[in-house]
């Protein structure tokens, strides 16, 4: 009936098969997850819990709900989920509400260090609810870590904070979660480790897991762990034993404390993609995606790019353009690989001297590309296309003030229309693409 958007969705359908989606947050759903999300669950309001709701009619809900933190508890290894949350931002605003006063101390990774804006960051609501103290990461590696753990102790024991954060948004190596565990210890914080990103690594043993050392867990469900939009919050051992009454806070909360009735069609999809990652087939998945990452990285820096972290551990990729192109020209890299079907993210570095909004880096990583079913060839064959890409960029001596990129951008943007090598390169992408078709 709506010609309009289902016109809007066809072309997007379209985009999201011809282009190769790089971006390291994103993923494609299986048939199943984006079966759940169009089901007639949508149609049921169910505020309050399993088995505690505000309506009638919510008893296979009910049942969905508690499958779907079953399986959490399972695949995570802790004693409490809260599937509800609409969002990361939420789950972590939830965590907030049940653990801090307004204006009470939180710390947390700095967003130009690759943390989040939930982890406190000034334009947040966590930001301005809160005083939030930020910690930075290290320009060059230190014992093959990129924190200054004496540095977050001393701070940490300055402020002492209520929360302190460990997760990020743009951190291409793993986490050591043992030695910020004993810095909340020192001042008595909650540990709240955030694994949004690195989820599906986790649960497969690819990346070292918090359970032991944070109080509270939260994630999204639709980066590594490859589900819906959507969140979870995990209380662990640890936390019970820190505050029996964790679980309890939590759903305070999450309900009434910030939301209304949760999205059933969202929770059921989320138990869906728990159960596939449950299965042998997602660990090879998972072990694709490392590998898929390890190979790009190398091949990025065989080309002479610089890796923040000198390459990565994860699925994840941080390159610092200063060296390459110029400080601020994250941006143009982003366009320019837009144009040839490669979709990556401008995105801050460590001591950016420029804006968010026009960054010295981009990030970029393997999980939706790992999806379609590419392997290490395939990766080659992307980084020679980054790569060249950039060798083009470099000859138009591109600005690096806010000023004169911002003047810039219109020129820049009908200098791509007109590029042959860049139309050349966009229809191998292409080519690419189709063989790898998105489930």
């Amino acid at each position: 009936m709506d010609k309009k958007i289902f016109n809007l969705i066809s072309k997007e359908n379209q985009r999201q098969k011809q282009e190769l989606e790089l971006i390291p947050s994103e993923n494609y759903t299986s048939r199943d997850v984006r079966q759940a999300l169009s089901s007639r669950l949508v149609n049921k309001y169910s505020e309050g819990y399993a088995k505690k709701r505000y309506y009638a009619g919510n008893k296979y809900v009910d049942e969905i709900e508690l499958l779907a933190i079953d399986r959490a508890k399972k695949l995570f290894k802790v004693p409490f989920a809260n599937v509800q949350p609409y969002s990361g931002s939420s789950a972590n605003l939830a965590v907030y509400f049940a653990l801090c006063k307004p204006n009470e101390v939180i710390m947390g990774q700095s967003l130009n260090s690759g943390g989040h804006l939930t982890h406190g960051h000034s334009v947040s609501i966590t930001g301005k609810y809160f005083k939030a103290i930020q910690y930075n990461i290290l320009p060059q590696l230190k014992n093959r870590d990129l924190f200054d753990y004496q540095e977050i102790l001393k701070l940490a024991k300055k402020h002492k904070p209520k929360i302190i954060w460990v997760g990020a948004t743009a951190y291409p190596l793993k986490f050591n979660y043992r030695k910020f565990s004993e810095i909340a210890k020192e001042v008595d914080a909650y540990l709240v480790a955030d694994i949004s990103h690195i989820a599906g690594l986790i649960v497969t043993g690819f990346h070292p897991s918090p359970i032991n050392y944070a109080h509270i867990i939260t994630t999204t469900t639709h980066k590594t762990l490859r589900g819906p939009r959507g969140a979870i919050i995990m209380v662990t051992k640890k936390g019970l034993e820190k505050d029996p009454e964790l679980p309890l806070k939590i759903n305070k909360a999450v309900f009434p404390g910030i939301q209304g009735g949760p999205h059933n069609n969202q929770t059921a999809a989320i138990a869906v993609c728990l159960y596939e990652a449950s299965k042998p087939s997602f660990k090879k998945y998972a072990s694709q995606i490392i590998k898929n990452s390890y190979v790009l990285a190398s091949e990025l820096k065989s080309g002479g790019l610089n890796l923040i972290g000198n390459g990565t551990q994860n699925h994840l990729i941080l390159i610092d353009l200063t060296q390459t192109l110029g400080k601020g020209t994250g941006i143009f890299l982003e366009k320019a690989l837009e144009f040839v079907n490669l979709n990556v993210n401008k995105n801050t570095i460590p001591n950016d001297r420029s804006s968010p909004f026009y960054p010295s880096g981009i990030r970029l990583g393997t999980p939706a590309i790992t999806t379609r079913g590419m392997k290490e060839k395939q990766m080659i064959e992307i980084a020679n296309y980054i790569l060249q890409v950039i060798k083009i960029l470099k000859d138009l001596n591109l600005p690096t003030t806010k000023e004169e990129i911002k003047e810039y951008l219109p020129i820049f943007e009908k200098q791509l229309l007109k590029n042959k090598e860049l139309k050349e390169l966009k229809n191998k992408v292409k080519k690419l693409a189709f063989k790898y078709p998105i489930p």
